[in-house]
């Protein structure tokens, strides 16, 4: 067992800096401050622009819409709406009352949104209009379930509640240990620890400008994102459509980008493409997650003058367990574990305790058996931590593959050593049976943009070459005796994760 030090990213910013990276109970604490300081700076921004002032009055004159429909501090509220301002002022209205937002996404169908709301056990659901056919079969099967619109609005305005940090803040959806989709109820304790998390390992922390492409019912688009950025007093621009994203940063000008590695992947060759730097000039930093960052981002990002900070985090644990704020020095790694933070490393898993981790799984007893042991949660995460203490993901515990020789390998492991080839984007590795032989493949993902720039000509032979050149020096039981090159993306999550299936492949 180790805690992580304290001060460890301390030298990563300034002493005035760090002074106001201070500890917040709850949402509603956090919230009542940032307005005290930062009434007149920008909030959010979308088809309108709100301060916090503002958006304050918007925030209390929906929680009186929710007190009139019969909303107590405690209950479960479902939130069912796109990202949009109406998202954001129902979130904030059901946290700052002291009840729970439920975050359901806004693709799921009316049977499904039926399902959750006996499952999560909702009093009421807060629905955009535009969704109003996702709860067709809710109203039906409950006539009188309590729906509120999420457009209406108050005469008045109702003061937030008193929130303490042990008080349950929102369920987020994850796949959790077993991949099986699941609630996450994190207490407002382990949100405000996430949150903090945000402020550490960069300098420029307070009054920026962020960018919203990200779903805000997945946890880092939500925590480091939305709620990272009304902790700092920043600017928010919530963009509706991801396909507008390069014009509305042209807009906007944003400083900090919160993406996912295939994001910052289509705008670094797009930049390359039109030769000018596609996010514009006032983006300092690049916070990357929620699936693997290649070095090659971290490099490539480099040359535009911007830090790009690879990170890891779980849903589980309220986003953030790590960032790497020597990504330059160490683009392989997923970096330090932030400070709060107790963890052990177990048969190569990780395991993981703090005020940030999640209460449990709502309504899955089994699988909170699972996933916890002896007070541990058991991330699944296979690690290792350098001398310096940065942690490097090296697979998943349940995708383990088992050679016929005996043989434990992690598919994960051997990819991350062909992410050091430039040209290679994405990549799957798995294990299939032919002839009645074991074959170890590699399904490619090529960096076109790059391959381009070298000028190859036989892109299929290059690449191959490059894999063995990698493969040579791998373990015998390691090596590649199959290469796919693929001609179209992965098949990826809604958080654009490749989805390995149960065989390890990528196929429907």
């Amino acid at each position: 067992m180790a805690f992580t030090n304290p001060n460890v990213f301390d030298k990563y910013t300034d002493a005035k800096t760090l002074e106001k990276i201070v500890d917040y109970a709850s949402v509603a604490k956090m919230w009542q401050k940032s307005v005290e300081q930062y009434p007149n700076n920008l909030a959010l921004s979308c088809e309108r622009q709100l301060t916090y002032a503002q958006l304050d009055l918007e925030v209390a004159l929906f929680r009186t819409v929710l007190v009139q429909s019969g909303v107590k501090k405690g209950d479960n509220v479902g939130i069912l709406a796109p990202n949009s301002i109406e998202f954001v002022k129902a979130f904030l209205a059901v946290t700052t009352l002291g009840a729970v937002a439920v975050l359901l996404p806004a693709h799921l169908d009316q049977h499904t949104v039926y399902g959750c709301s006996l499952k999560f056990s909702l009093k009421s659901l807060i629905v955009s209009p535009a969704l109003n056919s996702s709860v067709e079969f809710l109203s039906k099967q409950r006539p009188d379930f309590n729906i509120i619109n999420a457009e209406q609005r108050a005469d008045n305005s109702t003061p937030a509640a008193e929130v303490e940090g042990g008080a349950p803040c929102t369920v987020i959806f994850t796949g959790g240990t077993t991949g099986r989709s699941k609630g996450a109820l994190l207490s407002n304790q382990a949100v405000m620890r996430g949150v903090k998390n945000g402020c550490y390992g960069y300098k420029e922390v307070f009054e920026q400008r962020y960018l919203l492409v990200l779903p805000l019912t997945h946890v880092f688009g939500l925590i480091r994102n939305l709620l990272t950025a009304f902790y700092t007093g920043s600017a928010l621009h919530i963009c509706r459509n991801p396909k507008d994203m390069f014009k509305e940063i042209a807009i906007f000008k944003p400083t900090i980008l919160v993406l996912v590695p295939a994001l910052a992947e289509l705008a670094l060759n797009l930049s390359k493409q039109f030769g000018k730097n596609m996010l514009g000039n006032d983006v300092k930093y690049v916070i990357c997650g929620a699936a693997m960052v290649a070095p090659y981002l971290v490099k490539e990002y480099l040359n535009f003058g911007i830090l790009l900070f690879p990170g890891y985090g779980l849903t589980e644990s309220s986003n953030l367990v790590s960032g790497n704020p020597e990504a330059v020095n160490k683009p392989s790694s997923v970096g330090l574990i932030y400070p709060g933070m107790e963890y052990t490393v177990v048969d190569g898993e990780l395991w993981l305790k703090g005020i940030n981790m999640m209460d449990c799984y709502v309504g899955e007893p089994e699988e909170n058996a699972i996933a916890y042991q002896d007070g541990w949660f058991k991330t699944g995460d296979l690690v290792k931590i350098d001398e310096e203490g940065f942690l490097y993901i090296t697979g998943r515990k349940k995708e383990i593959i088992v050679l016929p020789s005996g043989e434990n390998i992690s598919p994960a492991e051997i990819e991350n050593y062909f992410y050091e080839i430039d040209c290679i984007q994405d990549c799957l590795v798995y294990d299939s049976i032919e002839n009645g032989a074991s074959v170890l493949t590699i399904e490619v993902l090529p960096r076109l943009a790059v391959l381009k720039a070298k000028g190859i000509e036989n892109a299929d032979e290059y690449i191959k070459e490059e894999v063995q050149r990698v493969n040579k020096n791998l373990p015998s039981f390691m090596k590649i005796n199959k290469i796919i090159i693929r001609t179209t993306d992965f098949i990826r999550s809604p958080s654009m994760k490749i989805v390995r299936n149960q065989n390890g492949t990528n196929k429907k």
